[in-house]
């Protein structure tokens, strides 16, 4: 049963929507592990039948990623890349496809090494000039797929502006709002049509589930995606999503705290003598801090920036003897939980991009990416100035 009070928080919400209380009276939503269900007749079509096309946990899911992003539709994968490769699936050979050229390495593979061969002209355009998303247009242009903030130069785009041009040409607007999460970022709310989450992350939170969503506002996108989630067999396990929903419950307080101690120390390392750059939203020096001031914000209108820095130390620096000097922070990929993980995008998440390629965005062998986790900020700040300096 949908929550009756539509004037509920967004905290509330997170706890309640999707968490239903059964016949047995159990606050906690029941894990439901079966692969298959008994039917009442041998022509009958109920709701659940093979576990491949849904059941009650991931039912439950999928009603909390729609509250998450105010969506229409919403659909649970067993990955993020298996969302983004159902975005793509849902066009056909000749149609063309706009991406922001500083993407997810994953994002890059799969597109140059797995779908170029498949008849769909993908191109990487500077999503950040709307100037350029205009006159890269065409007339079999579909899709124009955003990812901002950007991975791992954290790159902007003007979500509003963009689905405004989309909506003046009939093409579809998606948007990887995996880095801000829902708690900072509402893209369909700003007029996009999908929305993308590796929910391994923000939204799982603990780095303990692999899984990904899509969130539909477009009814003819939404069939699609369901042939597609159901044909594909790229649910997630009940478990995973009984975990999600889990997780989903402390997203507010978890992100809340994130993010407050990311501005610190965006703060700090930008006063650092042997960091050369830092790259936060936050920051007045980040050339689209005015757009993060405008589309960024908390459920209760707050401005908000992320919990996701870019920095570069400067060539004196050894990064194998930093990383050896960490304790606390983990030399990981992935982002998004409660534990604060770093990583050198250049030879770890952006590894399939070609060196001339990386090289042209930016991405340097002494870039580093971290994600804050909710640690007290006081030992993030002393661990990170021990390893620079040392």
């Amino acid at each position: 049963m949908p929550i009756k009070n539509k004037k509920l928080k967004f905290s509330t919400k997170t706890i309640h929507v999707g968490n239903k209380i059964d016949d047995t009276g159990a606050t906690v939503t029941p894990l439901h592990l079966s692969s298959t269900f008994k039917q009442p007749g041998f022509s009958s079509s109920e709701k659940f039948v093979y576990s491949r096309t849904g059941g009650p946990t991931i039912d439950a899911l999928e009603e909390n990623f729609r509250m998450l992003e105010n969506s229409k539709y919403s659909f649970a994968f067993g990955s993020g890349m298996a969302a983004m490769t159902a975005i793509f699936l849902m066009f056909k050979p000749g149609d063309h496809v706009l991406i922001s050229k500083n993407v997810y390495g994953g994002v890059f593979r799969l597109v140059t090494k797995v779908l170029n061969d498949n008849g769909i002209k993908f191109e990487f355009v500077d999503t950040t000039d709307l100037e350029l998303i205009k006159k890269s247009i065409k007339d079999n242009t579909k899709l124009i797929h955003l990812e901002t903030p950007s991975n791992p130069l954290l790159e902007l785009a003007d979500i509003k502006s963009i689905s405004k041009i989309a909506k003046q040409n009939d093409i579809l607007v998606s948007v990887d709002n995996t880095f801000m999460s829902p708690y900072g970022q509402n893209p369909l709310d700003l007029g996009a049509d999908i929305v993308m989450h590796s929910t391994t992350k923000f939204i799982c939170g603990h780095s303990d589930i692999l899984s990904g969503a899509l969130m539909v506002n477009h009814d003819k996108s939404a069939e699609k995606i369901t042939l597609i989630q159901n044909t594909g067999g790229a649910l997630p396990s009940p478990f995973d999503a009984w975990l999600l929903l889990r997780s989903v419950k402390t997203l507010s307080l978890r992100v809340e705290k994130q993010f407050k101690n990311a501005e610190k120390i965006a703060d700090w390392l930008d006063s650092h003598p042997k960091v050369s750059k830092v790259i936060f939203p936050g920051l007045k020096s980040h050339p689209q801090h005015d757009l993060a001031l405008k589309q960024h914000s908390d459920p209760n209108g707050n401005p908000v920036f992320g919990s996701m820095i870019s920095f570069e130390l400067d060539e004196s620096s050894n990064l194998d003897t930093f990383a050896e000097n960490l304790e606390i922070i983990t030399l990981a990929e992935s982002l998004g939980g409660v534990k604060t993980l770093i990583s050198c995008p250049y030879s770890m998440t952006h590894a399939s991009v070609p060196k001339d390629e990386k090289e042209k965005l930016g991405i340097t062998k002494n870039l580093l990416r971290i994600s804050i986790g909710i640690e007290d900020v006081d030992d993030l700040i002393s661990e990170l100035d021990f390893a620079i300096n040392h």
